[in-house]
C-alpha cells in the first residue's frame, strides 16, 4: 500500500492541511543532527537554531537560553533608553522564571516594555477565557511573569491580551511605538500542525496570495485545527479534549512575519512521546509558505532553542 496516497483520502481532509506536501515531509523528517544546523537558501543571515542538551533532555538548558535571550532584548532595549514591543506565547513557559531570575540579579526594570500576548482561548463571537479560569493564558502569564517580577514589573496599560476587545488594537499599537523607535520582537512556539500562536494552516485556503495571507494581523474566534486540539490534550489538559475550546484570538502573520528579531522554543517531547520533532524539521526545512505558518519563522534574524530529541532521527517505535 502506498501511504501517501492514503494521506489523500475523504478521511484524510479534514485532519491534514490540505496545501502540505506530504512528499517533501517525508524527506524532511527523514534527517538527523547531522543535517540538523545545515544552512538552507531561504534562512535569513541572522537566523541560528540551536540544539539543547542536558541531563533534562534538554529541556532546563532552553529554558535558560530563551530566557536569557529575551532579557538580552529587554536590557538592550532599556540601555538604549527605547520602548519595547514583545509578543509573548503561553507555550513554551520555562523560560519566563530566568526573564524574572535576570532582571531581578541587574535591577533591570521592565517600565519600557509593551507586552501583547499572541493568543488566548476564545468561543465563536471572540469571548474569551476569563483570567482566573484553568488554563487562561492571561492568567499563566500574570502568574509566571508579570506577577514575579514585583516592582520591576511591566505596567498594568501596557499588557495587552488577546481578548475580543485589545486584540484589534495591536496593529496600531505596535505601528505607533516602532513609529517612536521601538523594535518588534517575537517570542514563539511551535505547533503540532505548525502554526505560530493560533494561526492555523487550514486558514491559508482564505487568501489567495501569500502577500494577502501575510497581510492578516489577527483574528478573533479562530477555528482550531483537530491536531492543536489533540496537542493541547497531551500536554496542558491530563488528555480531557472534552475541556479544550475549539476557538481562539490569535495574532496573524501580519504580525509575527514582521518583526525585528524573535526567539523561539521547541521542548515537545516526553520520554518516548515526541509531538514536535516534525514540527521543528517542517519549520526548518519545508520553506516559506502560507500552509505551514512556522516556515517563515527562519526567514528573520532570530534563534530557534531546541531540545536534542527533537533534532532526530526521527524513528517510529512500536510501544
Amino acid at each position: 500500500m502506498d501511504f501517501l496516497s492514503t494521506l489523500q483520502d475523504s478521511y484524510a481532509g479534514p485532519f491534514y492541511p490540505a496545501g502540505w506536501d506530504y512528499k517533501r515531509i517525508q524527506k524532511i523528517t527523514g534527517y538527523g543532527p547531522k543535517e540538523f544546523g545545515e544552512r538552507q537558501s531561504f534562512w535569513h543571515k541572522g537566523f541560528e537554531p540551536i540544539v539543547c542538551d542536558d541531563a533534562s533532555g534538554g529541556v532546563e538548558s532552553m529554558n535558560a537560553m530563551m530566557g536569557y535571550e529575551i532579557f538580552s532584548q529587554i536590557q538592550a532595549a532599556a540601555a538604549a533608553k527605547r520602548e519595547l514591543a514583545i509578543i509573548l506565547p503561553v507555550g513554551p513557559m520555562g523560560m519566563y522564571k530566568w526573564v524574572v531570575y535576570f532582571c531581578k540579579k541587574h535591577d533591570v526594570s521592565l517600565k519600557h516594555v509593551h507586552g501583547f500576548n499572541m493568543d488566548e482561548w476564545a468561543d465563536a463571537e471572540g469571548n474569551s477565557t476569563p483570567p482566573g479560569a484553568p488554563g487562561s493564558f492571561q492568567g499563566a502569564m500574570e502568574q509566571a511573569l508579570y506577577g514575579p517580577l514585583g516592582k520591576l514589573t511591566v505596567p498594568k496599560a501596557q499588557r495587552n491580551f488577546a481578548t475580543r476587545k485589545l486584540l484589534p488594537t495591536y496593529p496600531d499599537k505596535i505601528a505607533a511605538l516602532r513609529k517612536k523607535g521601538a523594535k518588534l520582537i517575537v517570542v514563539y512556539g511551535i505547533g503540532r500542525a505548525c502554526h505560530i500562536a493560533f494561526w492555523e494552516p487550514h486558514f491559508a485556503a482564505e487568501y489567495k496570495t501569500v502577500e494577502e495571507w501575510r497581510s492578516a494581523p489577527y483574528r478573533v474566534g479562530a477555528k482550531l485545527h483537530p491536531l492543536t486540539i489533540e496537542q493541547n490534550s497531551l500536554h496542558s489538559f491530563a488528555s480531557r479534549m472534552t475541556l479544550i475550546p475549539l476557538r481562539a484570538n490569535s495574532i496573524g502573520p501580519g504580525l509575527f512575519t514582521k518583526a525585528d528579531y524573535c526567539i523561539g522554543g521547541a521542548d515537545g517531547a516526553h520520554g518516548p512521546l515526541n509531538w514536535q520533532g516534525q514540527s521543528v524539521w517542517m519549520t526548518l526545512r519545508y520553506g516559506p509558505d502560507k500552509w505551514v505558518p512556522s516556515s517563515f519563522m527562519p526567514t528573520m534574524p532570530g534563534r530557534l532553542f531546541v531540545i536534542k530529541p527533537l533534532a532526530g532521527p526521527l524513528v517510529p517505535e512500536a510501544n
